[in-house]
């Protein structure tokens, strides 16, 4: 069977998988869900109900990391795999700590005993240290992308776009270049087209850069 991509356009951790199985090249049939109301077929198949979520014909996977590295193991033309066990570390950072703080900035009202500034100083220490490792490569590593650098970069996007105008005010001229160049990319592009939400009535909808 080809693998089913149950995801939703604006998730960053659906982003990230859909740029590994872009960069790829895998073949999946994607399946837009409407997070506020699951599909009945997308709830029996996510462990979590949560989106990404990838059926296989012998599997489900149903973490966006778990995805990336099953797309990148089909095939890594880029070599995102080729990264320092540094960058595991970094990308743990980014879902704990950075991912906290940037929840509680967004969306404060969700969290009435968080400061939403104290959460937005402790998300910008952690930019302010992307920017200061992307000072030394044109990404976190090396000249060209790693897994590091796309696991992390929808998180980043999606704190820069609470607030566009305070996140360019700071000085981290080499993390906003790092990001704009992301926003620009026709990888990024070709993973971002509106897609109508998925019914069971539809034919397949093939998914492939």
């Amino acid at each position: 069977m080809t693998p089913i991509l149950y995801s939703f356009r604006r998730c960053p951790y659906a982003m990230r998988a859909r740029l590994a199985i872009a960069v790829s090249g895998t073949t999946v049939e994607l399946r837009e869900i409407l997070l506020r109301d699951k599909a009945s077929e997308f709830l029996a198949t996510s462990p979590s109900g949560t989106v990404p979520c990838l059926k296989t014909d012998t599997t489900v996977l149903d973490e966006s990391l778990d995805i990336m590295i099953w797309a990148l193991s089909q095939s890594d033309p880029m070599g995102w795999l080729d990264m320092p066990d540094a960058g595991h570390n970094l990308i743990a950072t980014a879902d704990g700590p950075f991912k906290r703080a940037l929840d509680r900035t967004k969306y404060a009202t969700r969290y009435p005993d968080a400061d939403a500034e104290e959460e937005r100083a402790k998300a910008h220490a952690f930019l302010h240290d992307l920017n200061l490792q992307l000072a030394q490569n044109t990404y976190l590593y090396k000249g060209t992308p790693s897994l590091a650098d796309m696991a992390i970069l929808p998180f980043v996007r999606q704190f820069a776009f609470i607030d566009k105008a305070r996140f360019d005010a700071e000085n981290w001229p080499h993390l906003t270049r790092w990001l704009d160049a992301f926003l620009k990319s026709d990888l990024f592009q070709s993973i971002m087209p509106k897609y109508s939400v998925w019914t069971p009535q539809d034919a397949p909808r093939f998914f492939l850069v």
